[in-house]
């Protein structure tokens, strides 16, 4: 049985330098409490598997963005890499190019590098690495989100056709169907990180992203656990466990 790594990226709170920032901490905080994938890591983490977890906020450096503006689509929301706007399209952060350089080059690429080292690790020693993105969204959409039709299920995978193998989704779809919960594919959220280095270049590369509603597991602002909590995290649990013996 192979181990899975586990890349999660938005569960951290912590803000490492104000450098830049244009904002009372009040108002940070309070995009804090709103973008956070709360307790991901924990839903998440288990002693089988290699967890790459972002130890800063999403709201410092957002390690699921392309580093390129240009390929980046929420960049046009000021949302990119290093967020420049909240969620409501106010100011948060002044980015000069030698901030930017700073964070990518200490904090982005580092995530980047260790999570493609474990892959690297995972194809020496059973020439395939599965990947599963892990994520958590709110039962309504943020202003910033790029569907806007409301639809919210109870889970969502997020694939890659060239790194999502059809045997991950089938698995998928029939898990959530037998324990009787919704499940959305590709939306309202799509696609799956996959290291640049085996982006479109090695099919022995998997990546899968399951997103959680939070709805399910939390009482939404101020985001405290509910009582399905420890429910949820066993399903996640069970889940993990059928990627990982494909």
């Amino acid at each position: 049985m192979r181990n899975l790594i586990l890349h999660i990226p938005h569960s951290s709170t912590e803000i490492p330098s104000k450098e830049g920032y244009c904002i009372t901490d009040e108002i940070l905080n309070q995009e804090i409490l709103k973008l956070t994938d709360w307790y991901t890591d924990d839903l998440f983490e288990n002693e089988y598997d290699i967890s790459i977890k972002a130890p800063f906020s999403r709201i410092f450096c957002d390690t699921e963005r392309f580093s390129d503006n240009s390929q980046e689509v929420m960049a046009q929301f000021g949302m990119g890499v290093l967020y420049e706007k909240t969620d409501s399209g106010e100011s948060l952060r002044n980015v000069t190019p030698e901030l930017r350089k700073h964070i990518l080059d200490n904090y982005y690429w580092k995530h980047h590098n260790w999570l493609t080292k474990n892959v690297q690790l995972q194809l020496e020693q059973y020439g395939k690495a599965t990947i599963v993105d892990c994520h958590s969204f709110p039962s309504k959409p943020l202003n910033r989100v790029l569907d806007q039709s409301g639809y919210r299920p109870d889970f969502n995978i997020g694939t890659d056709a060239f790194h999502t193998p059809k045997g991950l989704i089938d698995a998928s779809v029939a898990f959530y169907e037998e324990k009787g919960y919704s499940l959305g594919i590709d939306k309202p959220y799509c696609g799956s990180i996959v290291p640049i280095a085996y982006y479109q270049k090695n099919k022995n590369v998997q990546s899968i992203m399951l997103e959680i509603n939070r709805g399910l597991y939390l009482n939404e602002q101020p985001n405290v656990k509910s009582i399905r909590y420890q429910e949820i995290k066993q399903i996640i649990q069970e889940f993990l466990n059928v990627i990982r013996c494909l």
